[in-house]
């Protein structure tokens, strides 16, 4: 099938054109079992949904180099850092990556643990790439004396439908696959683009100054025909930072590029990532699990109550999925006007009403949405843009803090990146997590650290960009499931 039309494609025929996976998983040992990584597989994540494809592991809000140097000293292979840096203007995400990178190395010397990095960002493009990446690499280049021989760019995110094939990056809708770049996310007003190409992406994110030509690929070919041995050469090849598409279609082709790829880095190259949530359980040798049951999101002594739901993410599915969710019964909705939170005579009074209802609602015994208006307000540049969604967000938590003021619901969703970021540390007062797992493919739940405003409760971080329309509804559904 010619994947450079930019047509839909029908999702089976398409998947089913392409050459079988490789037979078996290379990562796995005679007796199926995992090997051991001498790396901590340290996750950068510009939004806190990229924990969707992970279980088991610890999430940190804050990154001084104490708090750095306990994760990179502590059991297992992995864990995040939540820098919520695609709410950030880009400069202010470079100073941040350099600053992380800065307190990186300096951990890695006092705990005694090597590290690789990933800079994990959006499925669907989205995000300050590739300025962070770069700054981070620089600092990282200068600190530990090593350089990068190329950026791993590994959007694949199977849980949410998001395949790369022929280079070109396609997003399912419903049963069929539309190239990235004709999708809403596209023409999002801080981070859109024009290519699905994703040599040509590189090109046109970095303003020119990458040509598509110097950008190299793993083609699905090589991962499913050729195997490991294969991808580890063109690895081996790699030099001065060059950017490298990976093709993928299942977890098959990113095993077989993570067993390339850890042989290559044990013959000496190093390479920084620019990915995905699919990628990071690869690579963290994270084995797969089953999505969590109702009898797991809760504490065995925590008492079952009404929730809070928060929905900041304004993509149509978030609202497709809004409007299903209010046809549960013992809902209360509560909507926040964007206009309204954007005028300062307004903003106090209308935000102390709406916690003042959403507490009473909820010590009634009856769940709450907050819900930001459906309507899109863009600025006149991507930083004006960001500008309006910080403002918005920091309503959504203004209102959530003083809800808990008065009430203490019993689990809180948060739907959308920059929100369910924003809502964890600072209206939840998070600084450290727990990911527990998934409730539902690609929504991952936390447990809340001791030091949070909820200790113990379950948090479930639900992306924008994920889920059919009853997704939300039945994550609801499922935290309302009481004990068996």
């Amino acid at each position: 099938m010619d994947t450079s039309r930019s047509t839909p494609q029908p999702t089976h025929e398409l998947l089913a054109s392409l050459p079988a996976p490789w037979p078996v998983n290379p990562l796995l040992g005679p007796a199926g079992e995992l090997p051991s990584l001498e790396q901590k597989v340290v996750v950068l994540d510009d939004d806190p949904t990229g924990t969707q494809t992970v279980h088991g592991i610890p999430i940190l809000a804050g990154w001084t180099v104490a708090e750095l140097a306990d994760a990179l000293r502590e059991p297992g292979t992995t864990f995040y850092i939540l820098t919520n840096s695609r709410s950030l203007p880009e400069s202010d995400a470079v100073a941040l990556a350099q600053e992380i990178g800065h307190n990186l190395a300096a951990a890695s010397r006092i705990a005694g643990r090597d590290f690789v990095v990933v800079s994990r960002s959006d499925s669907t493009l989205r995000g300050h790439y590739p300025a962070e990446v770069d700054a981070l690499a620089d600092v990282l280049e200068s600190l530990l004396g090593v350089r990068f021989d190329g950026t791993l760019i590994v959007p694949f995110f199977l849980e949410g439908g998001r395949y790369t094939i022929g280079d070109v990056h396609w997003v399912s809708q419903g049963e069929q696959l539309v190239q990235a770049a004709e999708t809403e996310f596209a023409r999002d007003p801080a981070f859109g683009y024009r290519q699905s190409n994703l040599r040509l992406w590189v090109e046109e994110k970095s303003g020119g100054r990458i040509p598509a030509s110097r950008v190299r690929s793993i083609s699905l070919d090589l991962l499913r025909c050729a195997g490991p041995a294969e991808v580890t050469a063109a690895l081996t090849e790699a030099r001065d930072r060059v950017p490298i598409v990976v093709n993928a279609a299942a977890y098959r082709d990113l095993e077989v590029l993570v067993s390339g790829l850890l042989a290559a880095e044990r013959a000496g190259k190093h390479f920084v990532y620019r990915t995905a949530a699919s990628f990071v359980r690869v690579r963290g040798l994270i084995a797969e699990r089953g999505l969590l049951s109702p009898e797991e999101l809760f504490l065995p002594q925590a008492s079952r109550g009404p929730g809070l739901v928060v929905v900041g993410s304004h993509v149509r599915r978030s609202s497709m999925q809004l409007v299903a969710l209010m046809e549960l019964p013992r809902l209360h909705l509560l909507e926040l006007t964007v206009p309204t939170v954007l005028d300062a005579a307004k903003r106090t009074e209308v935000l102390r009403e709406l916690a003042g209802a959403a507490a009473e609602s909820l010590r009634a015994g009856r769940d709450v949405v907050i819900a930001t208006s459906r309507e899109v307000i863009a600025g006149t540049s991507p930083d004006d843009s960001l500008a309006i969604a910080r403002a918005v967000s920091a309503a959504l938590c203004e209102v959530t803090s003083r809800v808990l003021d008065r009430a203490r619901p019993a689990y809180v969703v948060a739907k959308g990146g920059i929100t369910s970021s924003d809502i964890a540390t600072r209206a939840l007062g998070v600084r450290r997590a727990f990911v527990l797992g998934q409730i539902q493919p690609g929504v991952p739940v936390w447990r809340l650290g001791d030091e949070s405003r909820l200790p113990g409760a379950p948090y479930v971080v639900f992306p924008g960009n994920v889920g059919s329309t009853e997704t939300l509804r039945l994550i609801v559904e499922l935290c309302r499931t009481s004990p068996s």
